[in-house]
């Protein structure tokens, strides 16, 4: 279980990704808070082991089991370092591939949507891929209508590469950005660091 930390920048949450273990898992899997938060290496809210997640965590739990290296890839807990709470999930859906790529995903807690969460989150997954020899493309899928999802991907520099269809999300289009051109995705007119 390894952390990846973000550095606060102006007005942004100072948040890490939190990479649980394949106890959490089955706890978050089976709607059971008291277990989740008794093996979790930070406390998750209700939020977490209700319905809306329930398939993301039945993924990751049956992944993890098979593969348990991918636990530290996988979708992890947002948190927010300042608040000291868990906000949302992110991860990348496992191991870089052997053409070297990651699909990132997250999602932020509805309670705590338009606070920057999810800005940070996607800089903390591009951060940890710019540092992973082995990760030469970052991935994002989008479905089409995901506007707010598009234009944050969008000022990071990732572009359309095709679509594709999910049993679950329906069409998606795929975005992505190769980890050589990640120093010079911009925000706001200023290039990303990393650290």
């Amino acid at each position: 279980m390894t952390d990846h930390h973000q550095t606060a920048t102006s007005g942004q949450p100072d948040v890490r990704i939190v990479h649980l273990n394949g106890p959490t898992f089955q706890a978050l899997v089976d709607g059971d808070l008291a277990a989740a938060n008794a093996v979790s290496p930070v406390p998750v809210s209700a939020y977490f082991v209700g319905p809306d997640w329930r398939g993301v965590w039945q993924m990751r739990s049956r992944q993890v089991e098979d593969y348990p290296a991918s636990a530290a890839w996988v979708t992890g807990v947002i948190w927010d370092e300042q608040q000291h709470m868990a906000v949302g999930r992110a991860g990348y859906h496992g191991p870089p591939d052997a053409a070297g790529m990651v699909e990132i995903g997250y999602a932020v807690d509805p309670a705590y949507r338009r606070r920057g969460y999810a800005r940070a989150a996607l800089e903390a997954l591009l951060r940890r891929a710019a540092h992973e020899p082995q990760v030469r493309t970052v991935r994002v899928t989008i479905a089409p209508d995901n506007t707010a999802s598009y234009r944050l991907a969008a000022q990071y520099g990732f572009v359309e590469v095709g679509e594709q269809w999910d049993d679950e999300d329906g069409l998606e289009i795929i975005y992505e950005i190769a980890t050589s051109q990640l120093s010079a995705a911009t925000r706001g007119g200023r290039a990303l660091r990393f650290q």
